[in-house]
């Protein structure tokens, strides 16, 4: 239950008693390399003896003017605490950067106070904390300057909340940045905010900084933590508070790390969307006329420019219709169509309702253009406009271009129809496996017999087949060691870490082989299969829809390389297609016999 403050301040030996130095304790919570375990550093924290919590004892503080008094007497206690203790290794101290710039602090009695704790200044860092927004980090960094002098280094804390941001990391340049809980808590579910945690690692590389994933209490978050190169991490998992310093982290944490999985990276909860392509890409820099121009100046403009396909009709700036100049050209050749309208408004022979788009508007939401059932704006185009003023046109062929450039790169990171990682993400993951030296199963998914199933009952209950089977794999696999790929149509690609993945195979053709049934008629069921046509036109009865599954097995030993391990699973999946079981493990291969098929992308 959270303690009135307005009760408190009309009495203040709560805090005349923390600030008398008898109602302070320290705590500290270890911070772990994570590559070799080691306790590298740890963070002092300190506890109230009353039972007044820490925050309400600062707003108190801050309400009576008297933070930097509390805050230097915070930082005194824990390094005098750790002092005492003897401990290795660095210690993490927090100041608000209101008290370094308002607290009435300066910076040589900081120093002087932290020096007569016992810790030697090059063994601090100052953790920056901030609950308020910092309006001149340039000035924090200047006093921030006078303590980096003597040794002490700067730690940014609670980065990717509250108002700790790029400006401030910018500015204090800091040696460390702590990346808050909200980020890291749930990472390894969490497709977005891996997203965010990989453009923190890009960006601390770029300015020189340490990471250190604050929050750790879940065991797949810190394996990916680790996974993603991040040095350093802190948590309930690693280490709780304690009063006397600890010098390893917990069993539990070791016990995560000794796990030898790659973590599978989450994946996204809907379609991936790339950066969103605008209008004003597509737009083609052409001069316009207006009403008052003749045909024969529009027919001047065309011929002065050959390589645009239509002519804008403003009034002012203001679009007002378009000229296509295909429509143009084969009207004004017609038999003394020149002697008539030539020295006629150009309005004869202008589209007076064309598609005008605003230069910010998404290409893919033009792309309902293209669905719609006037297609005029293919081969006329459209008019590009800027807060309603004239500025370009665009071609439906550049429309069309576009939206399917799109899409299909948008196919790769992720499967429109499955939302299951697509080409990229299977080849990320790969190499992510072929980096750590982990062997892994590598099995190829495909169906047998789903173009006749496809032809004969339509698309729709053929995209209901493909979601059944990813439906099955997903729910099949190990999802914290074994990663799903849909790479296109009715094809899949697995990357077992699980030991039971032979089992897993099993489970799958035979779970699919059932459930797939429901989507037969009843007749076909009957019959056992469909009539249809083949490839080359040709009639043909086809057995019922199954899946097969060719697997092989990569060790270490292999030089792996993606493209190599793509074609060796297209193998395997081949031979399980002529197996009744539709399952082959692929045994015998050599490096001598993947050589040639080096280049070859086969999903």
């Amino acid at each position: 239950m959270a303690i009135d403050i307005g009760s408190i301040h009309s009495n203040l030996s709560l805090l005349d008693q923390a600030t008398g130095g008898s109602g302070l304790r320290a705590v500290f919570q270890p911070i772990v390399r994570l590559d070799s375990m080691a306790v590298v550093a740890h963070e002092g924290l300190s506890r109230p003896t009353n039972g007044l919590g820490i925050l309400d004892l600062l707003d108190l503080a801050r309400s009576k003017g008297r933070l930097g008094e509390f805050e230097l007497l915070a930082a005194r206690t824990v390094c005098t605490a750790f002092a005492a203790q003897d401990v290795g290794g660095r210690l993490l101290v927090n100041l608000s950067a209101h008290t370094i710039l308002h607290g009435g602090l300066k910076p040589d009695l900081l120093i002087a106070a932290l020096s007569d704790a016992g810790v030697s200044l090059d063994r601090i860092t100052i953790e920056i904390t901030e609950r308020d927004i910092v309006e001149n980090p340039a000035e924090l960094a200047h006093a921030l300057g006078y303590l980096r002098a003597r040794g002490t280094r700067i730690a940014l804390d609670d980065f990717g909340n509250g108002h700790s941001n790029f400006e401030m990391w910018n500015e204090l340049h800091p040696e460390v940045v702590k990346i808050d809980r909200y980020l890291v808590h749930g990472l390894a579910h969490s497709a977005e905010k891996l997203a965010i945690v990989r453009a923190l690692c890009s960006v601390a590389e770029t300015l020189g900084a340490d990471l250190v994933g604050e929050g750790v209490e879940d065991a797949e978050d810190l394996r990916l933590l680790r996974e993603l190169g991040i040095s350093y991490a802190q948590g309930f998992l690693l280490g709780r508070p304690v009063a006397n310093a600890v010098i390893s982290a917990s069993g539990e944490a070791r016990e995560a790390l000794r796990q030898q999985t790659v973590p599978v990276p989450p994946r996204p909860r809907g379609p991936v969307t790339q950066r969103p392509l605008q209008a004003a890409h597509l737009v083609i820099l052409a001069p316009s006329v207006t009403l008052q121009h003749t045909n024969d100046d529009v027919a001047a403009v065309f011929a002065q420019h050959s390589e645009i396909h239509a002519v804008a009709v403003t009034d002012g700036e203001r679009p007002l219709g378009l000229i296509n100049r295909r429509l143009f050209t084969e009207r004004l050749a017609q038999p003394f169509a020149r002697e008539l309208f030539g020295r006629k408004s150009c309005e004869t022979f202008m589209n007076v309702s064309p598609l005008l788009c605003d230069e910010k508007q998404s290409v893919e939401s033009m792309a309902d253009v293209l669905r719609g059932e006037d297609q005029r704006y293919l081969t006329d185009g459209f008019i590009i406009t800027r807060n309603g003023c004239y500025l370009g046109l665009g071609t439906g062929e550049s429309l069309v271009r576009r939206v399917t450039e799109l899409r299909v790169e948008a196919a790769r990171y992720a499967n429109p129809l499955t939302f299951l990682p697509g080409n990229i993400p299977v080849t990320e993951h790969i190499e992510r496996l072929m980096r750590e030296r982990r062997p892994f199963v590598a099995a190829y998914v495909d169906l047998n017999d789903f173009k006749p199933f496809n032809d004969h009952y339509g698309y729709l209950r053929g995209d209901e087949m493909i979601r059944l089977l990813a439906a099955i794999l997903t729910a099949r696999i190990d999802s914290e060691r074994d990663f799903v790929g849909h790479i296109g149509g009715d094809d899949f690609m697995l990357l077992f870490q699980s030991e039971q993945w032979q089992s897993i195979c099993r489970t799958i053709i035979a779970e699919f082989n059932e459930r797939s049934r429901s989507l037969f008629d009843a007749g076909d069921l009957d019959l056992g299969g469909i009539h249809g046509e083949d490839r080359r036109g040709a009639k043909q009865f086809f057995p019922l829809t199954t899946v097969s599954i060719g697997a092989v097995n990569i060790q270490t030993s292999f030089p792996r390389r993606p493209e190599m391990i793509a074609t060796l699973a297209a193998r395997a999946k081949r031979r399980a297609k002529r197996e009744r079981s539709g399952f082959h493990v692929l045994s015998g291969y050599s490096t001598e016999s993947t050589e040639a098929a080096e280049g070859a992308t086969p999903y």
